[in-house]
């Protein structure tokens, strides 16, 4: 017999985050718990966002109208029918994997047929703001070895200017940008040249998700990423004639095993992966670093943005971010 717990946590920033979606001072996120009667605790983490029509109220009542199955005993496999929302999949499904390490007495990367995961280098994000700001917060964290920039707010010649400033600013670390959605068609030959210019090496969802077809006829100096385009396995198919990569989110896929199903079926159809992450904790973080050990890319920073984390925090330095404690997770 399974016991689940379900609760709503804010986490506060040690600044305000914004992207060309609006700006947040708080990240907000649901943790479920399940405990068996042995005294085992498995935890899990997610973010329902709204740019999915998800909410934290509906998520945490979806899992609550749920209780009498997942009580019963459940596997991975059962989750989807029983859910129907990402992010309620995503913390159940990491609970679960949680749970049976501790039950079994083992790590979840074994349980799951995985290396041994290592240390990796994740992207630490510029929010958005004027090209001198981006600028100055690029020059303090010049010594990572990759950031990551919020794009998408007015005319492509600021966005060109952030791009510009920020690479003057930080002249040797490797960048990525993200305009999430907010580019217009009329205006990625430009944007896209001064990315080039600019030595970045990946660019994240130019436009609005479904309004993308056209990226299949756009030359594409720099390698494109797919994010609120890609979801699950069923979208493969669509986005390979637009993008060169996928970004793997455990909220979007629906949990760790999913995004695991996913990164092998992407790579086999010839994506480039990155592991990504919602504004969460080092709980959420912890699940996604499994996936991100199969990825190119790993953009994980969500806990470095926090002014509090989820104990024992996972450690980073210099951009390294190390494995999980088995007592945070896994």
């Amino acid at each position: 017999m399974l016991h689940l717990d379900v609760e709503e946590k804010s986490w506060p920033l040690i600044r305000p985050f914004t992207i060309s979606r609006g700006s947040r001072d708080a990240a907000k996120t649901i943790i479920v718990t399940l405990r068996d009667d042995q005294g085992n605790a498995g935890r899990g983490e997610a973010v329902p966002y709204a740019r999915y029509d998800e909410t934290i109220p509906a998520a945490l009542a979806e899992l609550r109208a749920a209780r009498s199955a997942i009580e019963a005993g459940i596997t991975h496999a059962d989750i989807p029918r029983i859910l129907a929302m990402r992010a309620a999949r995503n913390a159940l499904d990491c609970a679960l994997w949680d749970l049976s390490a501790k039950q079994q007495g083992e790590p979840v990367w074994r349980l799951a047929g995985l290396d041994e995961p290592r240390p990796l280098v994740t992207a630490y994000t510029i929010s958005l703001d004027t090209p001198g700001a981006m600028a100055a917060r690029a020059k303090e964290n010049a010594f990572r070895p990759l950031l990551k920039l919020k794009l998408g707010s007015g005319q492509a010649e600021d966005d060109i200017a952030r791009m510009r400033a920020v690479r003057k600013a930080a002249p040797k670390t490797r960048i990525i940008i993200d305009a999430n959605e907010a580019w217009r068609e009329e205006d990625l030959p430009a944007l896209f040249a001064a990315a080039k210019e600019c030595a970045v090496e990946l660019i994240e969802q130019p436009l609005p998700a479904g309004r993308d077809a056209c990226l299949a006829h756009v030359p594409r100096p720099v390698p494109l990423c797919a994010d609120e385009s890609a979801h699950g396995i069923e979208d493969l198919e669509k986005l390979k004639p637009l993008y060169d990569a996928i970004n793997i989110k455990l909220d979007k896929t629906g949990g760790l095993t999913p995004a695991l199903a996913l990164a092998k079926a992407a790579r086999a159809a010839g994506f480039s992966l990155m592991t990504g992450c919602m504004l969460a904790s080092s709980l959420a973080m912890a699940p996604a670093f499994l996936a991100a050990q199969l990825s190119d890319w790993a953009d994980l920073d969500g806990p470095l943005l926090l002014a509090e984390d989820a104990q024992p925090a996972m450690s980073e330095r210099d951009g390294l971010l190390n494995p999980p404690a088995p007592a945070l997770w896994g």
